[in-house]
């Protein structure tokens, strides 16, 4: 299952994915990660809540991306949710179409049972038409 958190810089994706985090982390019965371009907001998610910081890590490019993501599915068998925050920046997709980084992390979700909640800094317009039915908010 994918959820897209979508609205242009400055519209409050971060404050919401923030508060959505640190409520499901209050039910979840698995791990959840946050993953940032930076460790910015440490202090405002729950401590149970593994923020990583992309930026540590020398992603490249959108591949590179899909590949750090395997790596963390595949050494947590108890993970149940990703919140990507900044996504365009931390999977390297600026300018870019994010259709097939979104196919493939639609897999991964499918195979793997992990719960991906995504932060686009694109407005519901910008956009491809398959991608519009996970919206869950649009700021």
């Amino acid at each position: 299952m994918i959820h897209l958190i979508v609205g242009r810089k400055g519209k409050g994706k971060t404050k919401y994915l923030l508060e959505k985090v640190n409520a499901a982390v209050k039910e979840a019965t698995g791990n959840i990660v946050y993953i940032d371009k930076s460790t910015k907001h440490m202090y405002e998610l729950c401590n149970k809540v593994r923020l990583i910081n992309a930026g540590d890590f020398f992603i490249n490019n959108s591949d590179e991306f899909i590949g750090f993501i395997s790596g963390i599915i595949s050494q947590d068998h108890d993970l149940e949710e990703m919140y990507f925050d900044s996504f365009l920046k931390v999977a390297k997709l600026e300018e870019q179409d994010i259709l097939p980084v979104f196919n493939k992390l639609n897999k991964l979700s499918d195979k793997y049972n992990v719960h991906f909640i995504i932060s686009v800094s694109l407005d519901e317009a910008e956009l491809p038409e398959k991608v519009k039915p996970y919206i869950v908010k649009s700021l």
